[in-house]
């Protein structure tokens, strides 16, 4: 065989077999797609202050909170309220039926949307801090609330987002007035506040499925 054959063979093998390779990890890549980042509940905290006689405040918690945040920046929550925990027993009782009406009302809802962008570019070990207006759904009530938050990107597959500062939720927003008069009345307190902050932290993991 010519030498200038033989180069030239060669020369098409290596090409041809380079188009393959590439080929091959370009349908990899495809097969290997991101799903929705879903809230891991036990990573996750939801917290909110009760303050009774003036200046007597307690800190509470929901144990049960679901959610996600879809590829298209959809994030969707829910917060079981018949999961509050407030250290003690007969008052967790009382908050979910005479406050919150577990019967009627379950769940507590929270829409929104996050730039999908933001979190893509997100490089790994950095944070951000953004505004999301959220829909909250709440005792038969709907109102919007801008929150600001900061989201830190741990792994390629772990976010954490976090309240930047308390979410001020105001009794009345919610026909909730009633509830907490009955809480006071029954508890035989003086005062219970109308406003409660509420903060949390969400950790959200994401899970690569090969298709």
């Amino acid at each position: 065989m010519k030498p200038a054959l033989k180069h030239v063979l060669k020369q098409g093998f290596f090409n041809g077999s380079l188009t393959l390779c590439l080929l091959a990890f370009g349908s990899v890549s495809m097969a290997a797609q991101a799903e929705d980042w879903l809230v891991n509940s036990g990573h996750s905290n939801v917290s909110f202050v009760s303050t009774k006689k003036v200046d007597i405040a307690e800190v509470h918690k929901f144990k049960q909170v679901q959610g996600s945040l879809s590829k298209q920046g959809e994030l969707a929550l829910a917060i079981d309220l018949n999961s509050v925990d407030t250290g003690i027993s007969i008052r967790d009782e009382r908050m979910a039926s005479l406050l919150f009406e577990v019967a009627k009302y379950p769940k507590l809802e929270i829409t929104g949307h996050v730039n999908p962008k933001l979190i893509n570019d997100l490089p790994l070990g950095s944070t951000l801090v953004t505004q999301i207006t959220a829909t909250i759904q709440l005792h038969g009530q709907q109102v919007n609330k801008d929150i600001d938050v900061l989201v830190a990107k741990l792994t390629p597959t772990t976010l954490v987002v976090t309240s930047m500062t308390p979410v001020i939720v105001m009794a009345n927003e919610f026909d909730l007035v009633a509830g907490v008069e009955k809480l006071r009345d029954i508890a035989g307190l003086s005062s219970i506040s109308m406003a409660v902050p509420v903060s949390f932290v969400l950790t959200l993991s994401q899970k690569i499925s090969s298709k």
